[in-house]
């Protein structure tokens, strides 16, 4: 680790043009090709159905794959086989996580918006979701639990989980006892861009779902996006791509803390970022040197150090520039380690999640405090929210006139009807207030 070279920069010194390089997320330099590559996956999938995902399966993930779907009885077998202590832990994430998502149960609402007039706003739970669940080097029951407990309370009928089996064809025992805890229907082992294909059009051992959940790599955001826009009739819920955190901390701040909150994201993957907004000189030098400390001790060490060379420790003139700079970035995490940090939240309003003062790890989002932690990356929570119990619903209107009603809205639509030219909208109006009214007088 003594090869680890982290810069400290200053911000003022730098030109606009390297200032937004900072700033630029890695790999998306790579946007068309990763399109491209994308769009062939899909394809494929869309025309070839099972045996295209079952190849692509045998070539990323489990070489001997023969089926996608898992069986109960594979399920049952693997929970069984679950330490209590993980079980206990996953039940505890499951408390929290229910208790704060069954707080935010939307109401239908209902108003009278004129005389005679009723106009209301309904709900209802998407009948069937996909939750695609990411593998390969890491195991994250927590993410079955962000995606598995919102679709239980909303009342999904039918929800599909997907995750990259390990090459000898099996889901870790932790993400499934955790779908099993969350209600999941069924269980298919793929992953990447054709999981996602998979669930958008339906495979033919399980058909195609209605909206679909999760983060992922490049790839898997890039096919949740096109899905949702060509003609599959499948909506997404956000795009969470590579993990990202953004830490603001002043002198108070701890640099072990921060270290460690960075490394917590970094671990994530090679195209994880993690960036050091702090206006002093000594507080970035010193978590640069707990950075390269800690990050030796990781288990995933070679992950972490990879995602810190597209790091940034910046040093800003002051807390105003701080705070400019992150809602110019839109992070996935902002962390605030500050003396003052919760009167700073105000002006920090994008940000997928953020954690206030020192003593709130990003990674207790990520697992039990309640709060969802699939979230919006590469800047879209300037115009994206964080996952919530709501993204499971539909919302409708609904709206009934009563004959006078409709009598007392009828110039104002009319008139509106004749100024865009549309006779027949003005004529489905006329045609009613000329005739007498036939309701039933109580």
């Amino acid at each position: 680790m003594s090869e680890l070279r982290i810069p400290i920069e200053q911000w003022q010194s730098l030109s606009s043009a390297e200032q937004a390089q900072r700033l630029a997320r890695p790999g998306r330099a790579q946007a068309e090709s990763l399109r491209e590559k994308v769009a062939v996956i899909l394809s494929d999938v869309r025309d070839n159905g099972e045996r295209a995902v079952l190849n692509y399966t045998r070539q990323f993930d489990n070489p001997d794959a023969t089926s996608l779907r898992m069986s109960s009885e594979q399920v049952e077998a693997a929970v069984a086989s679950l330490d209590d202590k993980v079980k206990r832990a996953i039940d505890t994430a499951y408390q929290t996580i229910y208790r704060f998502h069954d707080a935010q149960q939307p109401q239908d609402l209902s108003i009278e918006t004129a005389p005679g007039v009723q106009c209301e706003l309904r709900y209802a739970p998407l009948d069937t979701v996909g939750l695609y669940i990411p593998g390969g080097s890491a195991t994250l029951p927590s993410t079955a639990l962000m995606l598995g407990v919102p679709a239980q309370i909303a009342g999904c009928q039918r929800v599909v989980m997907v995750s990259p089996p390990n090459k000898q064809g099996e889901l870790p025992a932790a993400l499934l006892y955790a779908a099993k805890r969350c209600g999941v229907t069924d269980i298919l082992l793929c992953g990447g861009a054709q999981a996602i294909g998979a669930l958008a059009y339906g495979i033919e051992s399980s058909p195609a779902v209605g909206k679909v959940f999760g983060p992922g790599n490049s790839f898997v955001t890039e096919a949740k996006q096109q899905v949702s826009q060509n003609d599959s009739g499948c909506a997404m819920d956000l795009p969470a791509g590579p993990s990202e955190l953004l830490v603001i901390a002043d002198d108070s701040a701890n640099p072990a803390y921060v270290a460690a909150d960075l490394l917590s994201q970094a671990e994530h993957g090679p195209d994880s970022q993690v960036i050091l907004l702090t206006p002093s000189m000594t507080v970035a030098e010193n978590v640069r040197q707990e950075l390269i400390a800690q990050c030796a001790q990781l288990s995933r060490a070679d992950i972490a150090e990879q995602a810190l060379q597209a790091s940034r420790l910046l040093v800003v003139a002051d807390m105003n520039e701080a705070i400019a700079i992150s809602e110019t970035y839109a992070p996935e995490h902002l962390s605030i380690q500050t003396d003052n940090a919760r009167e700073l939240l105000p002006q920090l309003t994008r940000a997928g999640s953020v954690f206030v003062g020192h003593y709130t790890p990003e990674s207790g989002g990520d697992y039990a405090t309640g709060t969802n932690h699939v979230l919006p990356t590469y800047g879209y929570a300037r115009n994206y929210s964080s996952l919530g119990l709501v993204d499971f619903y539909r919302r409708y209107t609904v709206q009934e006139a009563s004959h006078d009603g409709l009598r007392q809205l009828a110039e104002a639509i009319t008139t509106l009807a004749d100024v865009e030219g549309l006779d027949a909208h003005k004529r489905a109006v006329t045609i009613r207030t000329e005739t007498k009214s036939t309701e039933s007088k109580l």
